[in-house]
């Protein structure tokens, strides 16, 4: 890396009175440092401009498919117009429509062995489910991995599996999968439940019971939460099909099987189920927006930078959740992260590789704008993707956090690239000095921040991620987080961070090295 440069740029006033103000000193630049120079143009100034328009009542919270979030798109797409940068997608269009369907919060009954069991009391589910079944195939964990399957000696297909959750250990106490102490990710309740419907689905399953009695209230209050609010449970079109999971409390799971909670050894039932569910199904016309520019030198290399465009509507009695933070913050960063590229292209200091700056939808009902992106209409080659920086919070202070105030949590950073890690720290180190706390990055972390936002489904195919983070605060998915709340010198100081890893990024000579694997 080129020697150290300290940056200041004079006093940045706080929005936050009570807080201290960040002081920035200045030195004489080299004219060949245009990552100073256009980082200079993101201001306190404009970030605030931008985000009192979208956090505003006007935008309505921006919930997906709503008409606050079709303002919100909107407003992006004007200002991408306004700057002057293409859309990403070759057809010229700043849009990508991401299709998605709402399954209502179903009603109706589950009869095992005569006994009938309510949606909403002893079972959970969140799509319609209908039939007889009998042969109710039991796969104890439904866990399947190198050294231990639970599939090894049945078959499922075209059957109704039942499981539990946990996992396997050995005599003297240690786990089967993991070989030690340490439990695997099959124990990880924000993974554990998808990566055995996964499994088991794939493996011909048509429906999965699934009893895990630690997390069952969990999903009971969402469930209620969705019932009272008259929501429901939204998802890719393309992932809505006619497989099912209905989650079991103890009542339920040992209707199926009287020792599930002493037995692991899978076997076939001799049981009946009548599921009589029903949900109605509703689609959902929301999009992604997505501009670009364009590479000198290496245009079929592309770093994403991305923020999600949407938050979560108006509360049952009218208050509006303007989503300032949660992701107003990220949301006006990246257009000025826009702005300042933009701006060296035009002074003929344009990136070597292509940038596309991609604002998602749907990150608050599963990552799913982002989703689509990866999974099923990626606009350029997931390939010749060299690396995602998602921005998801930066504008706030985490009040359970002690220290400095200038600072950001990093997750992700050292996952899959060990080059993108020190590239990030080196670039901190050379241009602003803020302290990077790796707090949530931790494996063990319980908040699982690493699988909770869009960066997520870059990671998951093994492009190379930083998330840039605040934490959480008690204004968090709240009416509260409002504009007047948001420290804007921190927020400039974490936008030009990210600017100044994205140019990196993109001018440095080779592209940053994956040498992990996914998890």
């Amino acid at each position: 890396m080129k020697k150290l440069f300290i940056i200041i740029f004079g006093f940045a006033i706080a929005c936050n009175s009570s807080q201290k103000t960040i002081v920035e000193k200045t030195e004489s630049q080299p004219v060949e440092d245009f990552s100073i120079t256009y980082a200079s143009t993101i201001t306190e100034e404009e970030l605030k401009e931008h985000l009192y328009i979208y956090a505003s009542d006007e935008f309505e919270g921006r919930e997906t498919g709503q008409p606050g979030q079709k303002k919100a798109v909107d407003y992006l797409k004007k200002e991408y117009e306004a700057l002057g940068l293409n859309p990403a997608k070759t057809n010229g269009d700043y849009l990508q429509k991401v299709p998605l369907e709402i399954s209502k919060v179903p009603k109706g009954t589950m009869d095992v062995n005569g006994k009938s069991l309510m949606v909403g009391e002893d079972i959970l589910t969140f799509s319609r489910a209908a039939g007889n079944f009998d042969n109710i195939v039991y796969v104890g964990y439904g866990i399947e991995e190198e050294n231990y399957s639970d599939y090894s000696n049945i078959d499922v297909s075209g059957k109704l599996v039942l499981m539990k959750s946990g996992e396997p250990k050995n005599d003297d106490g240690t786990y089967v999968i993991s070989g030690s102490s340490e439990k695997s990710v099959w124990s990880n309740m924000s993974e554990a439940l998808g990566k055995r419907d996964q499994l088991a689905t794939s493996k011909g399953a048509i429906g999965v019971l699934y009893y895990d009695a630690d997390n069952f209230a969990r999903y009971n209050r969402y469930f209620e939460y969705m019932k009272s609010n008259d929501s429901g449970r939204m998802q890719l079109k393309a992932q809505v099909s006619d497989e099912f999971n209905i989650l079991l409390n103890k009542n339920a799971a040992i209707a199926l099987f009287e020792n599930i909670e002493t037995d692991a050894t899978p076997r076939i039932l001799d049981s009946t189920v009548k599921l009589e569910i029903v949900s109605d199904n509703n689609q959902v016309d929301s999009e992604n927006v997505a501009a670009i520019i364009k590479g000198s030198t290496k245009p079929n290399e592309y770093l994403i930078i991305s923020s999600h465009l949407d938050h979560i509507g108006v509360t049952a009695d009218g208050q509006i959740n303007n989503g300032a933070d949660d992701d107003g913050s990220g949301t006006v960063a990246l257009l000025e992260i826009a702005e300042a590229f933009k701006k060296a292209a035009d002074e003929g200091q344009g990136p070597e590789r292509s940038i596309i700056f991609l604002h998602v939808t749907g990150e608050e009902k599963g990552l799913l704008g982002s989703q689509f992106y990866t999974d099923y209409e990626p606009i350029v080659p997931l390939a010749n993707t060299v690396a995602n920086l998602n921005i998801d919070m930066i504008g706030r202070i985490d009040p359970k956090r002690e220290g400095d105030r200038n600072y950001i949590y990093l997750i992700g950073s050292d996952k899959l690239s060990t080059e993108l890690h020190e590239l990030s720290e080196a670039v901190n180190t050379k241009y602003l000095n803020i302290e990077l706390d790796y707090t949530y990055n931790d494996e063990n972390d319980p908040n699982r921040f690493y699988y909770r936002s869009d960066h997520y489904n870059f990671a998951k195919n093994n492009i190379p991620i930083i998330f840039y983070f605040n934490g959480t605060h008690d204004d968090y998915h709240r009416p509260g987080d409002t504009p007047d709340k948001i420290n804007y010198d921190l927020l400039k100081n974490r936008t030009q961070l990210v600017f100044h890893t994205a140019w990196e990024v993109v001018n440095r000579s080779e592209k940053v090295i994956v040498d992990k694997a996914a998890k």
